[in-house]
């Protein structure tokens, strides 16, 4: 299922339906395929490495369709999914920066699939530029999508049916996503009690912003959260060199950072990408420690994968090594 602010394009393609054009809320329901042979972590793409020129269902992830819908058939659909008692959960991913929508549904069935998620997994879809030199052009429209974010977590609550509602954002799109909670869970408190957890991973926010305005507001909404970061992120290394020095709340490559309510987990030593960004979805350890999370709800002291750490700032976690 996916949730998106994008104007439509006038390609009618699975892979172009949306642009990077600012739009009004639009839902639907996206079709993918994930080949025989998936390797967890994977979204299998063309390559020109591998002399792969054009997608093949058997070996890559393809969006097979995508249609929109109106809200009650929307939320009709998967409300059928979650009337089911095991499966009555749903999660909500938001992409971060330089993502089209068509790589923002592929991740979102990669993720759904490795994690053997039963529930209704949803995708957010921001207009990204989804180009490298976007990153300004971006930091403005996920500013201006956390309206229409808050619109949607409140609707959704109120109308899936879902038990449990996860919320998981990447990068950027953590600036749209904790706005977002903190803004509805101040106009609509009453609807705490269906957000189950926050999971923020590698959060390009400011992290002195995160520590002193954010991080206080999100946990006095009392939903758990999760925070993952990583010290050689390159991607955020990046960000703060084009933020003036800014350290990230994602980054912990000087030390690692505390706060009070949030659980910290450190993802330095399990990243699996080029640039070690998306970690978060690419490796087998935090893919298995999700799954551990939203299985049973332990906080990381009970869950296998972990060990605790100390700094000076205090306790935190890490991937065993």
């Amino acid at each position: 299922f996916y949730a998106t602010d994008r104007q439509r394009a006038g390609d009618p393609s699975a892979e172009r339906i949306y642009g990077a054009d600012p739009g009004e809320l639009r839902r639907g329901t996206c079709d993918v395929s994930l080949p025989p042979d998936h390797r967890m972590g994977e979204v299998e793409r063309p390559s020109i490495l591998k002399l792969d020129f054009r997608e093949n269902p058997d070996r890559h992830v393809v969006i097979l369709s995508v249609k929109a819908q109106k809200p009650d058939q929307f939320y009709r659909e998967i409300s059928e999914i979650a009337s089911r008692p095991s499966a009555s959960k749903a999660f909500i991913f938001v992409h971060g920066y330089n993502v089209g929508f068509a790589e923002a549904a592929r991740r979102t069935a990669q993720m759904s699939y490795d994690l053997g998620f039963n529930g209704a997994p949803v995708f957010y879809s921001w207009p990204s530029q989804n180009t490298l030199g976007g990153y300004r052009s971006d930091e403005e429209s996920v500013a201006r999508t956390q309206a229409h974010l808050k619109s949607f977590l409140e609707e959704f609550a109120e109308h899936s049916s879902a038990r449990k509602i996860y919320l998981i954002a990447h990068s950027m799109g953590n600036r749209a996503l904790t706005g977002a909670v903190i803004d509805a869970m101040s106009e609509r408190p009453d609807l705490r009690e269906r957000f189950t957890e926050i999971m923020l991973a590698a959060p390009d926010i400011d992290a002195e912003v995160f520590v002193k305005e954010i991080a206080p507001k999100l946990t006095a909404s009392e939903i758990p959260v999760t925070r993952d970061a990583a010290a050689r992120d390159e991607a955020l290394n990046a960000s703060r060199e084009f933020n003036a020095g800014h350290g990230r709340a994602g980054d912990c490559s000087t030390a690692p950072l505390i706060v009070s309510g949030i659980d910290s987990i450190d993802a330095t030593f399990v990243d699996t990408s080029l640039i070690g960004h998306s970690y978060y979805a690419e490796s087998r350890s935090i893919l298995s420690d999700i799954f551990d999370l939203i299985k049973t709800g332990s906080r990381p002291s009970d869950r296998f994968g972990l060990e605790p750490a100390n700094c000076a700032a205090g306790a935190y976690w890490r991937f065993r090594r």
